[in-house]
């Protein structure tokens, strides 16, 4: 499995958590028992460790950014895509802001609707911009 495959199962998760207002590693478990997963397995793990163990900062975060948009009003997919991307932001030192933008925007373009690319890439791009993580890379 390839990092951007890793990443996706990681939204995927992410997704099934929201929907299921569960968030626990059992899921997680369940899931890395595909033998495809190989390499990827820590940076999964990882992950979603750090989205789950942070969630209420990254909701935070998100409010804070969603131009007065309610998380209740996003749509979960989003949400889920916007979770993993921040977490990877805040969290994962080894993984640069503009790529983690960049999977975020092409997954909004696979799994949400039209626009989502944009509202997405918006306010991860506001997030770095507010943090100065942009004047650190």
């Amino acid at each position: 499995m390839k990092r951007k495959e890793a990443r996706e199962l990681c939204m995927k998760v992410l997704f099934e958590m929201s929907i299921h207002n569960e968030y626990e590693k059992k899921l997680v478990d369940y899931h890395l028992q595909d033998e495809s997963i190989g390499e990827q397995k820590h940076y999964i793990e990882e992950l979603i460790e750090k989205a789950i163990s942070n969630l209420e900062e990254i909701n935070s975060t998100i409010d804070a950014f969603s131009n007065s948009w309610k998380l209740s009003r996003i749509a979960k997919v989003d949400l889920a895509i916007l979770r993993l991307a921040i977490a990877e932001i805040l969290y994962l030192e080894d993984i640069p802001y503009a790529v983690s933008i960049n999977e975020a925007v092409e997954l909004a373009k696979k799994y949400s609707s039209n626009e989502a690319d944009s509202y997405i890439n918006g306010i991860l791009g506001k997030l770095v911009e507010a943090k100065g993580i942009k004047n650190n890379e």
